[in-house]
């Protein structure tokens, strides 16, 4: 443990995440405490050994956590966690947006190749989550079709498809305007009504579905309990088989363009 200096295991973590050893670590946390000081005061600070405090606080410079001042003895002074924490978050970010990035162009390019594209998603998280995917990787199209909706899951749905209009993706949605979900009223139409695309309000079944670029679609169903949903109920099966896509969208067209469900107004 670092001498008289009380810092959470949490914290500690962190510097490491950041990418700092375990005695990189401790005197950073100690020249925190002390502001500045000589390499000896700092060994005594950190309980990092005299023989390495000087690799350690020279790695440090090189890091940018602490500035060496020439001279003799050295004076090693922090720098504020604040402008460490900034610059590394992110330095943070962006790795992982570059590996996230890189990783979904192979899982894209791979899923296709699978002998058997179809996949059961259990739960209200996992089934949203595998909406929003598919939402975020429309090109071309993409069409909703929501007879209820989870909690929350309303504003999420917006934010993606807001990004995939911007994109100029083609969306069209029919929803009702709102579901019952374990009991509670969840108000889908104020949320998604003033998105820029084309949208209808009708009385549809108690089935939702996501289908983009003809390529790829989930589609979602629950028990109920009356007219309340039982979240704990819900299975996706999501699918990439366009024969099969392509044969829901027809369905889709078809419920657009006929009035084959009653409008409802609000």
């Amino acid at each position: 443990m670092l001498a008289d200096i009380p810092v959470e295991k949490e914290t500690l973590n962190a510097l490491k995440t950041m990418g700092l050893t375990d005695y990189e670590t401790r005197a950073y946390v100690a020249l925190t405490s002390v502001i500045s000081g000589t390499a000896t005061e700092l060994s005594e600070a950190s309980n990092v050994p005299r023989s390495k405090i000087y690799v350690v606080l020279k790695s440090l410079v090189k890091k940018g956590f602490v500035e060496m001042s020439r001279g003799k003895p050295l004076q090693f002074t922090v720098i504020p966690p604040h402008e460490v924490f900034k610059r590394s978050r992110n330095e943070i970010k962006e790795t992982m947006d570059k590996a996230e990035a890189e990783l979904n162009m192979v899982y894209e390019t791979q899923i296709p190749n699978v002998p058997a594209p179809i996949w059961l998603v259990h739960g209200p998280e996992k089934i949203v989550n595998k909406e929003l995917e598919i939402i975020s990787r429309a090109e071309e199209s993409l069409i909703i079709m929501a007879g209820f909706m989870f909690k929350e899951e309303p504003p999420k749905l917006k934010e993606v498809i807001q990004k995939a209009i911007k994109r100029g993706v083609n969306v069209r949605i029919i929803i009702m305007p709102h579901s019952i979900v374990d009991e509670e009223m969840i108000d889908v139409s104020q949320v998604l009504q003033n998105l820029d695309c084309d949208l209808k309000l009708l009385q549809i079944p108690n089935i939702k579905m996501v289908l983009r670029d003809k390529k790829e679609m989930i589609m979602a169903f629950s028990k109920f309990s009356g007219e309340s949903a039982v979240s704990k109920t819900s299975i996706g099966i999501w699918n990439q088989y366009w024969e099969f896509v392509e044969t829901i969208e027809g369905i889709y067209e078809f419920v657009w363009n006929n009035e084959l469900f009653k409008e409802v107004k609000i």
